[in-house]
């Protein structure tokens, strides 16, 4: 599985400068998983990403490989911080397993696609368009607050049995030019 050359502290690129907003107040918190009713997709690449509890409405998805050193690479945070990125050696969103996208909070030019990322709670509704014109929508039910050095490689990557959704940003406070922390949201795809 990918997961097993994926190494902890994934997202290191993602940070700012000191000027740039504090850390978004984000508490751990989890939820029973949704009941497994929503058929699975077929494959068809992202689009988008839409997230009305924080205001984002992506129109544009990057896609991103696993660098040397082992981990994931983020969107350029200079051309592409409005962007989501997509693992795109993983799954499509919709498909049954883990679909990984990663957003920036912030980055050295300012607040970047998640800047809101504090206002978005256990059962908000996470929507990826894609390809085919259809759209992937996800129930948020777990957010993880969670040091680089403690990232949950397995739990975010890890086989699942059915279609879950896997949103990345950077949280925690400034250190050397970067966010100490990654925010996961675990979602499962509605319909």
């Amino acid at each position: 599985m990918a997961s097993a050359f994926l190494a902890a502290g994934l997202l290191a690129g993602c940070g700012g400068e000191p000027e740039l907003p504090p850390a978004p107040k984000v508490v751990s918190t989890t939820a029973a998983p949704a009941p497994n009713t929503a058929q699975p997709l077929p494959k068809s690449r992202p689009v988008g990403l839409k997230i009305d509890a924080a205001g984002v409405d992506a129109k544009k998805v990057v896609d991103l490989r696993v660098e040397p050193s082992g981990e994931l690479g983020v969107p350029n945070p200079d051309t592409d911080a409005a962007s989501p990125g997509w693992w795109a050696d993983g799954v499509t969103p919709g498909e049954i397993g883990p679909a990984v996208l990663v957003a920036h909070f912030d980055t050295r030019h300012g607040p970047a696609l998640m800047k809101d990322v504090k206002k978005i709670k256990l059962g908000d509704t996470v929507e990826v368009p894609r390809e085919d014109g259809r759209t992937a929508k996800f129930k948020v039910r777990e957010i993880e607050n969670v040091n680089k050095k403690d990232f949950p490689t397995g739990r975010v990557y890890g086989e699942t049995t059915r279609p879950e959704l896997r949103l990345l940003t950077c949280g925690g406070d400034l250190k050397n030019g970067h966010r100490t922390n990654n925010i996961i949201f675990y979602a499962d795809l509605e319909s």
